[in-house]
């Protein structure tokens, strides 16, 4: 079974970008996941520069994606369920590299109430403009006064 669940902050903001032969989105973004070090070990590994969190990798796809890009910034805190996937590619050096990253099924946004009320800065996500159609403009009345014999019951 190739199952991941990871909770972590946002190091980076996503990366939008969508596949040109069938427009799908591809979110990509580096989650900083803490590792269980507590007191002296964490104080020691400050200390010795080493890091206290590991930086992994995520790729999502679809609706998701765009909804990643939209709403999720640099320190956001996030949950992400997947599955781990593996590959290498050679450099332009000639090295081999292995690479290592997380594909999401479901993300899931973690904040309080200012941070997930709002979209990312800089960033509005504006609403179809088709939607605001049907209603009627702030000057008519749209609710006229009801009879109390038409009422069905």
């Amino acid at each position: 079974m190739n199952s991941v669940v990871l909770v972590g902050r946002l190091a980076r903001d996503p990366e939008l970008r969508f596949i040109p032969s069938s427009g799908m989105a591809v979110a990509r973004f580096t989650l900083a996941v803490d590792k269980e070090l507590f007191g002296e070990k964490k104080q020691q590994a400050i200390s010795q520069g080493k890091p206290t969190a590991d930086f992994i990798s995520i790729t999502v796809f679809g609706k998701q994606a765009e909804n990643c890009a939209n709403y999720l910034a640099k320190g956001r805190m996030c949950a992400v369920h997947g599955r781990i996937s593996t590959g290498s590619y050679t450099s332009q050096t000639g090295e081999k590299r292995y690479t290592t990253d997380i594909i999401a099924d479901r993300v899931e946004f973690i904040g309080g109430k200012d941070q997930s009320s709002s979209p990312q800065q800089g960033r509005p996500v504006q609403p179809d403009s088709s939607f605001f159609g049907d209603f009627p403009d702030e000057d008519n009345d749209i609710f006229q006064p009801v009879d109390d014999e038409d009422i069905p019951f």
